[in-house]
Parts: C-alpha cells; sequence; structure tokens
C-alpha cells in the first residue's frame, strides 16, 4: 500500500489531465467525441426499458420499490454502467497503455486511477442529469440524497482496488481478460438492475446477492434516491458489513498481485 501511495505522489495533475485524455481517446474520430459517454448509457437504458415495460409486460404498469419502473431502472443502471465499463476497460488499461510500462518510467499504478478516474466523470454527469429527471418527476431533493456523496466515493475506491488485481492479470493473460468480459456481461443479470433483489421469490437467493458488490451499490443508489431510506436500513442491514469485509479482502489481494506482477509487466509487454 505504501509503494502505491508513493507512486502517486506528485502525480495528481497528471492523473486529471490523463483522465480527460483518455476520455478524448475512447471516442476519437467521432464528431460527437465525448458526447457518445453520455449517449450510450443513455440509449441502453432505454432499450432496456422498453424491453421489460413496454416489450414483456406490453405497456402495463410496473411499480418497484415504490417507484414507476423506468426511475427504478435508471437509478440502478447508473452505478452499473459506471462499474460495467471501469472493470472492461479498466482490466485492458496496462495493456492498451504499455507504452507507459515499457519506454517510461511511469508508476503504473496510476494508469489504473486515471482510468477509472476518467470513466468516474461520466458517472458525474450521468448522475446529474439522472437527478434532474428524479426532480422533475416529483422526487424532491432530501436529506437522504447526501447518501450519494458516501455511495460514489467508495464505490470509486472499490472498483479501483479491485483493478490492482484485474489489471496486472489481464496484462499477462489475454485469456483472463476474456474471462472478464464473459462474466461481466451475465453480472448485469445477477446484480438486482432490472428487479428488486430484496424480492425474490427464494430466501437462499436473496442472501447470495448479499455477496455482490453490485448489487450493494445499485440497492444502496435506490436507497438513497426513490426509497428515502439510510444505508443502515433495509431488509438486510448486515450487507454493509459484508461490503466491508470484501473491500478489506480485495484491498489484501490487490496489494499481492500488484507488488508481486509490476516488476514483471515490462518483459511481459
Amino acid at each position: 500500500m505504501f509503494t502505491i501511495f508513493k507512486e502517486h505522489r506528485g502525480f495528481g495533475k497528471q492523473i486529471l489531465m490523463l483522465a480527460k485524455d483518455d476520455l478524448i481517446k475512447t471516442y476519437k474520430g467521432s464528431v460527437l467525441g465525448p458526447v457518445w459517454a453520455v449517449m450510450k448509457p443513455l440509449f441502453q437504458l432505454f432499450v432496456y426499458w422498453f424491453a421489460f415495460a413496454v416489450g414483456i409486460r406490453g405497456g402495463a404498469e410496473r411499480i418497484e420499490m415504490g417507484a414507476p419502473f423506468f426511475i427504478f431502472l435508471m437509478v440502478g443502471f447508473i452505478p452499473w454502467f459506471f462499474i460495467s465499463d471501469t472493470i472492461n476497460r479498466g482490466s485492458k488499461s496496462i495493456r492498451q497503455n504499455k507504452q507507459f510500462v515499457t519506454k517510461v518510467s511511469f508508476p503504473v499504478s496510476v494508469i489504473m486511477t486515471y482510468t477509472t478516474l476518467s470513466k468516474f466523470f461520466i458517472h458525474l454527469v450521468l448522475m446529474a442529469l439522472g437527478y434532474i429527471y428524479l426532480v422533475f418527476a416529483g422526487y424532491m431533493p432530501s436529506i437522504y440524497n447526501l447518501q450519494f456523496f458516501l455511495y460514489a466515493p467508495f464505490m470509486f475506491i472499490f472498483f479501483l482496488v479491485l483493478l490492482w488485481s484485474l489489471a496486472p492479470m489481464s496484462a499477462f493473460s489475454k485469456d483472463f481478460e476474456n474471462l472478464i468480459t464473459t462474466i461481466m456481461a451475465g453480472l448485469f443479470w445477477l446484480s438486482g438492475i432490472v428487479y428488486n433483489s430484496y424480492e425474490i421469490e427464494y430466501e437462499w437467493l436473496r442472501k447470495v446477492l448479499l455477496f455482490n458488490p453490485i448489487t450493494y451499490f445499485v440497492n444502496g443508489y435506490r436507497k438513497a434516491f426513490i426509497c428515502n431510506q439510510w444505508f443502515f436500513e433495509g431488509p438486510y442491514p448486515i450487507e454493509n458489513i459484508i461490503i466491508i469485509v470484501e473491500f478489506v479482502f480485495i484491498v489484501m489481494l490487490g496489494m499481492f498481485n500488484y507488488n508481486r506482477l509490476r516488476k514483471r509487466l515490462p518483459d511481459v509487454l
């Protein structure tokens, strides 16, 4: 951990600059540029809403957690898009920026940080647009909304630390990178994005989903913006203890993997 903190020292301005450049590079060559970073999730949100609310239910009103289905889906989809984009792109970040590892003296951990930060910028824009929509839909600002400033930074740190393991291992193995992509495609349906994980019919399955960190953050955002609940409320308050234990575990695993692999990365790449 000391090594990672030391690598970040003095790179604050560079991290912000590289995060901005990463956004520009991702959408380079398109007329709208970074606007696509917002258009893509909005289009995906519309498609999922149309499929589940109009296609499957024939337009019948569906209420989840006391909110119309579109609002329920939107509030859960915004953190999911950040998590999905961070893991999918972040796991490839070292391989895609190998010039920083092989040709210049650049801290490897900083690559994962600015990649995650660029996705977090998009998340903040989406959240601002989503919040405006909520207000116009009748969800007035409340003190519960302040939990965003708890969930969002924790989510950023949680999945950044996860990349300390995923990105170096993906740089060593293309198969591992493909495995991550495959798993993420399935996790969308296993994380309570399009349904209320607290109301699944089988009790044992509800408890299993408590160990899914994606489900934790999705439900957390819904508590903050549509349920008017605090993070320690709800049917399973123990989920907060579970996420802390998982966080400690991935920090230890991330430090171990990063320290074990970082010196060998230039030779592999």
